[in-house]
């Protein structure tokens, strides 16, 4: 059978509660709450940071099994480099993602492009080599 995955951008808003997150919810328990609601989530944290082992290992332990993290490739590679010499940036990401990776909870990587950075099939190619 096929899983449908849901989710957000993001689940740190306080602005949702109390529609989303009981009005009590402290933000430190936000995911949790969110993985009884959602099975997936778009990460945009990694776009700016790479995310240490205890975070990933915090986002894993408040999540059930068959959840999934989206992740948004960071900027160095789509933004700074775009896409071009951009090997050893995105081995370095993709290793910062082993945790998620080894408790198969990785979704998708999202190379989210800056909308400057026009259609490139040699340049998608290479970097996809």
């Amino acid at each position: 059978m096929t899983m449908l995955y849901a989710g957000t951008s993001g689940w740190a808003y306080p602005g949702w509660k109390p529609k989303f997150y009981p009005a009590k919810t402290p933000a430190k328990k936000f995911l949790e709450v969110y993985a009884t609601r959602l099975n997936s989530v778009e990460v945009n944290y990694t776009f700016r940071r790479y995310p240490s082992e205890k975070l990933l290992a915090g986002w894993i332990a408040a999540t059930p099994a068959a959840f999934r993290f989206s992740v948004k490739a960071n900027q160095l590679i789509t933004h700074i480099k775009r896409l071009r010499d951009a090997r050893e940036l995105t081995q370095r990401f993709l290793s910062s993602l082993q945790l998620l990776v080894e408790a198969g909870k990785l979704g998708v990587v999202l190379y989210q492009l800056p909308p400057f950075l026009k259609a490139d099939a040699a340049l998608l190619s290479d970097f996809l080599a």
